[in-house]
């Protein structure tokens, strides 16, 4: 008999900035060295933990920036490490707040969505930009 797991419930967000460029705007992706990729601000919620507190809790600890959540994007749904693995994202807008390096997150670049796009690591993540763009309103850049 298999006995089928309940997902890992996480939550992220796909956090963002106005600027005075072409494209108006940057995103924020952080760079994990346990495993060496690029990827937004997610983490597993605790016990009792809405995912949307999780996804603001996770964006200020791994970026240090206070953010506002907008509207939800796709939720991304993979295995990792022998386990399903749902992970809920909203657009996020960076508000305040200063990156300091840790052994989870060691760097942090804002980047306009194109370059965003092709730093990721993961396809499930480059998926998420023109979501976010299409919930802002945005054209794709």
């Amino acid at each position: 008999m298999t006995v089928v797991q309940p997902p890992v419930r996480a939550a992220g967000c796909v956090l963002w900035r106005r600027v005075a460029s072409e494209d108006g705007l940057e995103i924020a992706l952080v760079h994990r060295p346990k495993y060496d990729d690029w990827s937004h601000p997610k983490g597993k919620l605790k016990r009792g933990e809405s995912a949307l507190a999780g996804a603001v809790r996770e964006v200020a600890e791994e970026t240090g920036m206070d953010c506002r959540p907008g509207a939800p994007l796709p939720t991304s749904c993979y295995v990792a490490n022998g386990r399903p693995k749902q992970v809920r994202y909203w657009a996020a807008e960076a508000l305040a707040g200063a990156f300091t390096p840790s052994t989870e997150v060691d760097r942090m670049e804002w980047l306009s969505p194109a370059a965003a796009r092709r730093r990721l690591t993961q396809e499930r993540d480059r998926e998420l930009i023109p979501a976010l763009l299409a919930a802002l309103g945005w054209r794709d850049g």
